[in-house]
């Protein structure tokens, strides 16, 4: 028997292809994938600006039903046959010094090696990542039951709705009372306002830029947001002061290739403040109006986010559940093999149509339950 799924040998093609599926045995297993969500990561491949040397399956926000695992698998991960669960982008040997410690993003055996969505096609058995109706469950995989409330695609943003929480909150420790300020409205971006505002920020601020943001910063006051500021129409500092008679005291950058968004953080911090560096410029892309000096005569503390963790992943999937902001009805696009290449050309803002505010692959054959242009 084989599996259906698109890999991506060189930037800009994707080949379907069949892969045979795997023999199961007693400590891993087989994913029927249901959706997989797309995000700046999937769009920035395709297009070749992060770059492989390897064909590979993409697709790292992945949700579907255990097909098949051997019952070492199933005690590990405290689920059944048929159960829907999420899998996590990193795996962990749970041995090394990183995994025991609970960091296992930085896992000794895998690191960001063996990062679902990135991995060599080559490597048996090839489905390695959630474009293809199949997904292989290695020993080390780890997975998370999905709540039965939620369908499969809205289930996809376990992932981001995490990451908002992760990078706005534990990161930076942002507690009541603070002004945070999160550069860039995508849906990490929207979990980001959520987020802080749920543990009980006195305001929060979201930066976009022109027309291909306009839709989500409309969007951004159901997710907590207290102003929405559209950087191509005005300075971000002066709206933040005016708003709140002062500087952020986190600020979040969650923008993707955006030169100029660190510099930006930097000049909205107040002295003594917290910036999260979540978002990539990708390699070569330098900073604009990015001055270190600010970080020594502000005292800033500079962290780094990457990932998330399982712990972060949980508190997304009871946010999600809650009800509490609207994850279900934010426009979204799905596709399935036939249609991936035209959505990640729209994500990249290669088309003439505006990005989806939530875009996710669905294999052909498997119905789409949350479907909203």
């Amino acid at each position: 028997m084989t599996a259906r799924a698109a890999v991506l040998r060189r930037p800009r093609t994707l080949e379907v292809t069949e892969l045979r599926l795997p023999e199961v045995g007693e400590d891993d297993g087989l994913l029927r994938i249901e959706a997989c969500g797309l995000c700046g990561t999937d769009h920035e491949q395709f297009t070749g600006h992060l770059r492989a040397p390897f064909g590979f399956v993409p697709g790292h926000e992945i949700v579907g039903v255990i097909e098949a695992a051997g019952e070492t698998a199933l005690a590990r991960w405290g689920v059944r046959i048929g159960d829907r669960v999420a899998v996590e982008v990193f795996m962990s040997c749970g041995a090394c010094a990183p995994c025991r410690q609970g960091t296992y993003r930085r896992c000794e055996r895998h690191g960001l090696t063996d990062m679902y969505g990135f991995i060599d096609v080559g490597k048996p058995p090839g489905l390695w990542g959630g474009y293809a109706t199949h997904l292989y469950l290695a020993p080390d995989a780890l997975v998370l039951p999905v709540p039965d409330a939620l369908d499969p695609v809205v289930g996809t943003l376990f992932n981001p709705v995490g990451a908002g929480l992760r990078w706005a909150v534990e990161v930076p420790g942002t507690a009541p009372g603070d002004v945070v300020a999160v550069l860039g409205p995508g849906i990490r971006g929207l979990a980001g306002c959520a987020a802080a505002k749920a543990v009980g920020a006195s305001f929060v601020a979201v930066t976009g830029l022109g027309p291909r943001d306009a839709n989500r910063l409309e969007l951004a006051g159901s997710f907590g947001a207290d102003l929405a500021i559209d950087v191509s129409e005005g300075d971000p500092v002066q709206a933040v002061i005016s708003a709140t008679g002062g500087l952020a005291d986190v600020v979040v950058d969650v923008t993707a290739k955006s030169p100029a968004a660190p510099g930006q953080a930097l000049r909205l911090v107040r002295p003594g403040g917290t910036v999260v560096l979540a978002g990539t410029r990708g390699a070569g892309v330098g900073a604009v109006g990015f001055n270190p000096d600010l970080i020594v005569f502000k005292e800033v503390r500079v962290l780094g986010a990457l990932g998330v963790d399982a712990a972060a992943y949980r508190s997304a999937f009871d946010l999600l559940e809650s009800g509490r902001y609207p994850f279900a009805d934010l426009p979204r696009t799905t596709a399935g093999f036939e249609g991936i290449e035209v959505l990640l050309e729209t994500m990249a803002g290669e088309t003439d149509g505006a990005p989806p505010v939530h875009a996710v692959f669905v294999p052909d054959g498997v119905r789409a339950t949350s479907d909203r242009e």
